[in-house]
């Protein structure tokens, strides 16, 4: 390698829950900038989930945590040519990727949900993911099931 790896940046945690997957879940939800906005909406679907899993003896962010954990990938298969024909090769995610694919994939399905606003969209998914379903807790089986297929590529990885 030529150039030095550049450095992480350090992400400052949310001002309600004092987290920094918070923030970094807000960073991906953000269109343009309006950061506000964005916290607006992820409060907001907190606030949701909240009221309609009061049952739940876990508070609105442990679920959303558990929601995440749901729909986090553990293996991805990426494209590998190897003397003239591409090979589906499956591999494991690094920690910080694993967590920034569920975090997209839970933005992205809930973008594509019926609904009024984005933070009813976000919370029904939150909700989905809690109990192991919803869009993107299928990608997650989706991406196992190619990778599952695939095993027989593994040695191809370095």
């Amino acid at each position: 390698m030529r150039k030095a790896k550049p450095k992480k940046r350090v992400i400052l945690p949310d001002p309600v829950y004092n987290d920094q997957k918070v923030s970094k879940f807000v960073n991906h939800l953000m269109y343009d900038g309006k950061k506000t906005k964005s916290y607006e909406i992820f409060y907001n679907a907190l606030d949701t989930v909240k009221n309609k899993m009061a049952n739940e003896e876990k508070s609105s962010l442990e679920i959303w945590k558990t929601a995440l954990d749901n729909i986090t990938p553990l293996v991805e298969v990426k494209s590998r040519r190897i003397g003239g024909a591409t090979f589906q090769v499956p591999t494991e995610i690094r920690p910080d990727r694993k967590e920034s694919i569920s975090m997209k994939n839970m933005i992205a399905f809930a973008r594509k949900r019926s609904g009024k606003t984005m933070a009813d969209k976000l919370a029904a998914e939150i909700m989905d993911a809690f109990n192991s379903q919803g869009g993107a807790y299928k990608r997650k089986e989706d991406m196992h099931r190619m990778a599952e297929a695939n095993r027989a590529f593994a040695h191809f990885r370095f």
